[in-house]
């Protein structure tokens, strides 16, 4: 604190606030991988069909949808840190209510509860972190974003394994006569009280403060954040870039005024969104299980090499941290963007050789070798590029006017394609066969290739208000 009103950059603090902020991206991977550990328990509790049942693991994700364009709107009117508040409360929420749930009908709403938090915390946290971090270093911050949603999907499969086992079953009852499968949902009250707690401690976005006319407050938070020299001079560059349009931010400020249609930065940020989903990944995250037994592997193995994807994954986004403020965002998009065209093609390859045996799926012992190299060498090309990049882009590469709109529109987007992938992909492995159903990732994956190379802008070492629109 000192060093920063003495005149020098506070970056324990900008580190500390932006880690605060990322609590946010665990309970996303927690709220997302918690659901996977309490099938049989949702259905025997509830006796839904198969469909219902489908809808009651699937809702999350509309929540997310509308949660993502409702935050954005909101951080403008409510502000950054204030949406996070009210998603942590969310989170808090739904998990008292899924584990408490005594219908269906309960547990879908306490559900979508959470997908609203899920959504609101998967464009807000980036956007914090971008408008209180430094350029030189914005990028390494908001790509931990990435790896705390994987960490929590990691501890959500290791509470659920933990809490099944001193059951004896998920069905079966724990601590208050309560079944295992409710203190799963339970379980994740403590990191969202946690959340809650700690983001009452840090401060408001300075640019959102700029922006609201809040000059005063917008001047306190940026000296504590770089020192009193600097924070004047960055007040001034704020100001400067909201200089010629002070009134509300609005959802018409992402067309043209020159041509009256959608910015073109705009359709980029929502490309970036849903190439993010179309190239299939969250079929690993979701179906890894039922996919690997699809080709031949025993449920245990399937299950160990869940863990393995989960661990190249964390790996993949260390990576990333060291790289993505040295070469760009956008190399590390392309390269991705090429790699898992590469892996894709591979395992279409290995899925084209199998043939059905009994219902399944099985594959000759060097392709199933292959297709375990290619879907993890996948998950890497993804987690080095897409996952954290598409994030940090989405959170720093709109004007300020613009940003919360931009951030609506797009995360919506990024939502509503990972509700289209998820949901379709049983019906396509069904009516067309593994190897079709991943030739149409492999497809997005080689358009998003091109995608990058001709639209993307670098932002890279870029102050926010350089940002153009």
């Amino acid at each position: 604190m000192n060093q920063a009103v003495s005149g020098g950059e506070n970056t324990r603090l900008i580190v500390l606030i932006s880690v605060v902020a990322t609590i946010g991206g665990f309970l996303f991977g927690f709220d997302s991988g918690v659901i996977n550990g309490t099938q049989d328990g949702l259905h025997q509790t509830f006796r839904s069909g198969e469909w219902m049942q489908g809808f009651e693991i699937a809702s999350m994700l509309l929540g997310c949808a509308i949660g993502a364009f409702s935050a954005g709107r909101l951080s403008d009117r409510l502000g950054r840190r204030n949406v996070l508040i009210v998603s942590a409360v969310l989170f808090l929420l739904s998990a008292i209510g899924a584990g408490a749930a005594a219908s269906s009908a309960l547990f879908i709403i306490a559900r979508v509860l959470g997908g609203f938090a899920v959504g609101a915390a998967s464009v807000i946290s980036p956007a914090y972190i971008a408008e209180v971090a430094p350029a030189r270093y914005r990028g390494r911050l908001a790509t931990v974003q990435q790896i705390a949603i994987i960490s929590g999907l990691t501890v959500a499969f290791l509470s659920n394994y933990l809490l099944a086992a001193t059951a004896g079953a998920s069905t079966e009852a724990l601590w208050g006569g309560y079944a295992a499968w409710r203190w799963m949902f339970w379980m994740q009250a403590v990191p969202s009280l946690l959340f809650l707690a700690l983001l009452l401690t840090i401060p408001e976005s300075p640019r959102y403060l700029v922006v609201k006319r809040r000059k005063d407050e917008a001047l306190h938070v940026l000296t504590r954040l770089f020192g009193g020299a600097e924070a004047q001079a960055k007040l001034a560059e704020i100001d400067a870039s909201l200089s010629t349009d002070h009134h509300r931010p609005r959802l018409s400020d992402l067309r043209s005024k020159v041509t009256g249609r959608m910015r073109p930065i705009v359709w980029v940020g929502i490309g970036l969104a849903i190439f993010q989903q179309l190239v299939g990944i969250n079929v690993v995250f979701y179906y890894g299980a039922v996919l690997w037994q699809a080709v031949g592997f025993s449920e245990n193995d399937a299950l160990l090499i869940n863990v393995l994807s989960g661990a190249l994954s964390i790996g993949a986004c260390v990576v990333t941290v060291l790289l993505i403020d040295r070469i760009g965002r956008k190399p590390l998009l392309w390269i991705g963007s090429g790699g898992m065209s590469v892996s894709l093609a591979l395992l279409v390859v290995a899925f084209a050789s199998g043939s059905l045996v009994d219902g399944r799926l099985q594959l000759p012992g060097s392709m199933g070798t292959l297709a375990l190299v290619a879907a993890n060498a996948y998950v890497v090309f993804f987690n080095l590029s897409w996952g954290p990049v598409m994030w940090v882009m989405l959170g720093e590469m709109f004007p300020n006017q613009i940003r919360g709109s931009a951030l609506a529109v797009a995360g919506a987007a990024q939502w509503t394609a990972n509700f289209a992938v998820t949901v379709t992909f049983p019906i396509l492995l069904a009516a067309i066969g593994l190897a079709a159903t991943y030739s149409l990732y492999l497809a997005s994956a080689i358009i998003s290739v091109f995608f990058v190379l001709r639209y993307v802008r670098e932002t890279k070492g870029k102050e926010l208000e350089q940002m153009e629109g």
